[in-house]
């Protein structure tokens, strides 16, 4: 199926979608909890905004849907773990595998 005939609203709303499911692989089993905990927040929210467009007879607005689901997953950011690429431009700059795999502390922390 080509792209271009899909309208770019919903092509937008599409993207928001896999913005939301497609979070990057953890580098360890310790990341896995967050990384699951992510998961599972960011589909929530894009399940409910499917449903909601797929039940919205003639008033969907997939603009304002994808809008509204990019601002539910800038609550849950990709972040608390160390995924696999992370770890592999560490170890590719010289670091230890603990020293790819540990996440940097904050100041303060």
């Amino acid at each position: 199926m080509s792209t271009a005939h899909t309208p770019e609203p919903v092509r937008d709303l599409l993207a928001a979608v896999l913005e939301a499911v497609d979070l990057p692989h953890p580098a360890t089993t310790g990341g896995a909890a967050v990384h699951d905990r992510l998961l599972a927040a960011r589909v929530m929210h894009a399940r409910t905004v499917l449903r909601n467009v797929l039940d919205g007879g003639p008033a969907i607005r997939p603009a304002w849907h994808a809008q509204y689901l990019r601002e539910r997953l800038a609550e849950h950011p990709i972040t608390g773990y160390v995924t696999v690429d992370q770890a592999q431009a560490a170890l590719d700059s010289g670091k230890t595998w603990a020293e790819a795999v540990t996440l940097p502390t904050r100041e303060g922390q």
